[in-house]
């Protein structure tokens, strides 16, 4: 995520030049210094998307070998002096020729000029001499623009721009999926596809080549979906069953055999699914099962993992170490070598009246005493403190984790659902997600949750089933 600073000056109060005080020669200027965020924010304003300014594959075979700024953003630096500078607020722009000799690219710092060079005393016209060089001196667009000067004083204060956030939303989940792409496809049980977005997410999956999918459902049920969401499931391996709970038992049943390496879940409620998997010891490991978020949250500057939203409502001590551990794992087969662990409570000191914090504490020290391994852990953690190291300062809080955070533990189920539900409904965050702690991954998508999300779910588990192959949870 970038942020463009829209501010030209220090200037609280622009003004305007009027035409009885133009003089010939005279000339104002500023400098500006393109950006990525740049390129991306004019292609998003105006619709130009020529490949030649956003996609430096293609822009490396053109005659230019490389990004280049759109012309028209020189423009639009000359229209900021005409209408902010010289003549200023009041002008009125009638005629602009500009003349493109050299590419504009990532990073080259721009002087943009503007010269009064003829006045029409009849009507008020101004001609000036337009131009940017780059920080070698060298002239890269330059014309002439004809305004109407303003003939009354206008001071008026800057009005005050909204921050503009350029991101590029489920860059992170794209990330997650080309990371697995030279992985093999892990076949897997897709438990109850009965609606056109798990079906479909699974069929995508498939088309991707993270899963080799194994339609589990009543087959009369998945057929209508298929039909009536004009879905190809005819390559497909297809089990018929008489309703969701033979479904999840089928499933574990082929995980259990081996004959599947991860499942992923359907249209039915996720307690039928885990009811199964919990059900059956051979798919149990000396770890509670937990889930896993990845949140891919705009704001935020980089990958979010967020723990337990799903499966254990009020764990106790032993089990959040097991819910901790998982979450740390993964990580690791995230490429996070030593993830930052915020233990997320109400305040940030621990309070005998708040268990969350005396849990927290308590987990920190497991940490230390290796425990607990592979993270870096601190707690409690109000969300401020955890998310904002300013926050954490204004508090006084010395911490390795605030502010840059890659895990955040919940004390339980209800507030980690919610703060989940916040980052993607309010955040905009994309998410996808994923049950640890069992013998094979299990992806866990709301039934909410459209095709993309169970997409990325699926590079998640096809992730977990490959380190799997090389270490058994």
């Amino acid at each position: 995520m970038n942020t463009i600073n829209t501010d030209i000056n220090e200037h609280d109060i622009i003004s305007n030049i009027v035409y009885e005080d133009l003089q010939i020669g005279q000339t104002a200027s500023q400098i500006r210094t393109l950006t990525n965020t740049d390129i991306q924010a004019f292609a998003t304003v105006s619709g130009d998307v020529n490949p030649a300014h956003l996609d430096a594959e293609y822009a490396a075979q053109t005659l230019f070998h490389g990004v280049i700024a759109h012309g028209m953003w020189g423009g639009a630096l000359i229209s900021t002096i005409l209408g902010t500078r010289l003549p200023g607020p009041g002008t009125i722009y009638l005629e602009q020729n500009l003349h493109f000799v050299k590419p504009v690219r990532i990073g080259d710092t721009l002087t943009v000029s503007a010269t009064v060079v003829a006045k029409d005393d009849e009507k008020k016209r101004v001609t000036l001499e337009c131009e940017i060089r780059n920080q070698k001196g060298d002239k890269v667009v330059y014309g002439n623009a004809l305004v109407i000067a303003p003939t009354e004083k206008v001071s008026r204060p800057r009005a005050h721009l909204p921050t503009m956030a350029m991101f590029n939303l489920g860059e992170r989940q794209r990330h997650l999926i080309d990371s697995v792409k030279d992985l093999a496809a892990i076949p897997c049980a897709v438990v109850h596809p009965c609606d056109a977005n798990s079906l479909q997410g699974a069929v995508d999956a498939a088309k991707l080549g993270l899963i080799i999918p194994v339609l589990i459902a009543p087959l009369a049920k998945l057929v209508a979906v298929a039909a009536a969401a004009n879905i190809d499931i005819g390559s497909y391996a297809q089990i018929d069953v008489p309703h969701s709970h033979a479904a999840a038992e089928k499933a574990v049943e082929l995980a259990a055999s081996g004959k599947v390496e991860a499942m992923m879940k359907g249209s039915l409620h996720t307690d039928e699914l885990m009811r199964a998997v919990v059900e059956c010891p051979a798919l149990r490991t000396k770890r509670r099962l937990s889930h896993v978020y990845h949140l891919d949250v705009p704001m935020y500057h980089k990958l979010l993992l967020l723990t337990d939203a799903a499966l254990n409502i009020y764990p106790t001590l032993p089990e959040k170490a097991d819910i901790l551990q998982n979450a740390i794992n993964l990580a690791h087969a995230l490429n996070i070598a030593e993830p930052k662990v915020a233990l997320l409570s109400a305040v940030e000191t621990v309070n005998p009246k708040i268990s969350s914090t005396i849990d927290a504490a308590a987990l920190c020290k497991m940490a230390e005493r290796k425990q607990i391994t592979g993270a870096i852990v601190d707690g409690p953690l109000a969300f401020d403190n955890a998310i904002s190291a300013r926050a954490a300062q204004i508090k006084g809080i010395v911490s390795a984790v605030s502010g840059d955070a890659d895990i955040l533990m919940v004390p339980d189920l209800e507030s980690g659902n919610m703060l989940g539900k916040q980052f993607e409904y309010l955040a905009g965050a994309a998410t996808c997600g994923v049950v640890v702690g069992a013998k094979v991954p299990i992806a866990l998508t709301s039934r909410a949750d459209g095709p993309s999300s169970r997409v990325a779910s699926a590079a998640l588990i096809k992730l977990l089933a490959h380190e799997y192959r090389k270490t058994a949870p």
